[in-house]
């Protein structure tokens, strides 16, 4: 059984999860659509996930996915953390405010979460993805028992043959383009910024896993340039933010519709890891702050989360973690539904045979 059918997909396409701007309401359009519907939980703790996993459940009885960020614990650094805070004490003064006295690490990461571990054990979705890394292989092997599908993103080879030993179902390839966080393991280590198509064939034609290409693609021509070149399905992640059921605040669908879109740009400043944005103000400071060190992710969102709340406050939205793919000019602001039905329209115009019959798309 592909991976496709086993999900009960009828087009080959998944939702990317974006934590903070993905809703379960959208996911469940989507997955009601034929798709797969992506929450993501790695920004909330045990409760935020079992409630917004609920949600989903309330609202659809198709497949969905359950994403969880597995970075590395952040290094505390008193020194870098003060001298960061210092950096940004001057725009904090701009919107009377003060930043916060020290920084502190946001989100837990699912490696060091048993009560996440057992909750999703119990509830068993019938997806759960992993960025930034693998949990220990204890919660694979808790996750695989409940029949589970397991997911992890790789941004490399090596990252994707590391997917393949540790029993992974099938691999998310997110090309250089894709907006948000960059899912690369160690963001200190040398990155090939491979491309989306680059990466997917590399890891379609060598691996032996499926492939989900992942990262520019926001229309039914991109999706099924992706199953040519051997992907089994395509997650967009941007397309979807300038849906009425995502929670993107309307400066930040202004701001997907405007010119910044043309020029969105990879930015550690924001949360400590590289993620592609709109340009803003935030992703405008790495002219101002040069060379000096970012604090580990997610301690630096501490301070991000901070400096866009000051900002807001007083009515300046360039500080939002605006995230958005290189593909972002070509989104379209439909329900989510409706979204679904032109990308699906759009492939069958673009590959006939990729929409034959449900649980086959994309299937090479």
């Amino acid at each position: 059984m592909t991976l496709l059918e086993r999900l009960g997909l009828d087009i080959p396409l998944v939702q990317a999860p974006m934590a903070g701007t993905g809703t379960p309401l959208l996911a469940a359009e989507v997955s009601n659509a034929g798709a797969l519907g992506s929450i993501a939980v790695g920004a909330t703790d045990v409760a935020g996930a079992r409630a917004m996993i609920a949600d989903f459940r309330a609202r659809s009885a198709r497949a969905f996915n359950v994403n969880l960020f597995v970075h590395a614990a952040p290094v505390a650094d008193a020194g870098r953390e003060a001298g960061w805070i210092d950096a940004l004490r001057p725009l904090f003064a701009e919107f009377d405010a003060e930043p916060p006295a020290a920084l502190r690490p946001v989100y837990a990461s699912f490696a060091d979460d048993a009560a996440m571990l057992a909750l999703l054990v119990e509830q068993a979705p019938p997806v759960v993805s992993f960025h930034f890394g693998l949990p220990p292989s204890e919660a694979i092997r808790a996750l695989r028992e409940r029949g589970v599908l397991l997911l992890a993103t790789a941004t490399s080879i090596d990252e994707a043959r590391a997917i393949a030993a540790a029993g992974i179902d099938g691999i998310v390839a997110q090309g250089i383009e894709a907006g948000g966080h960059r899912g690369m393991f160690d963001p200190a280590a040398p990155d090939d910024g491979l491309g989306t198509m680059a990466l997917t064939r590399l890891l379609a034609g060598k691996g032996p896993l499926p492939v989900i290409a992942a990262g520019g693609i926001m229309d039914g021509a991109g999706i099924a340039a992706a199953l040519d070149l051997g992907a089994v399905a395509a997650q967009l992640g941007t397309a979807f933010v300038g849906c009425p059921e995502s929670a993107a605040d309307e400066a930040y669908r202004a701001a997907l519709a405007g010119p910044g879109a043309w020029h969105t740009t990879l930015t550690p400043l924001i949360s400590g890891r590289p993620a592609r944005a709109l340009a803003n103000r935030f992703t405008a400071l790495a002219a101002q702050l040069g060379d000096r060190q970012v604090p580990d992710y997610p301690v630096a969102y501490d301070a991000g989360k901070a400096l866009n709340a000051a900002a807001k406050a007083r009515g300046e939205h360039g500080f939002g973690a605006q995230w958005a793919g290189q593909g972002a000019p070509l989104a379209r602001a439909l329900p989510a539904a409706r979204l679904v039905e032109v990308l699906r329209a759009e492939l069958q115009a673009a590959r006939p045979s990729s929409l034959a019959r449900p649980g086959t798309a994309g299937d090479s």
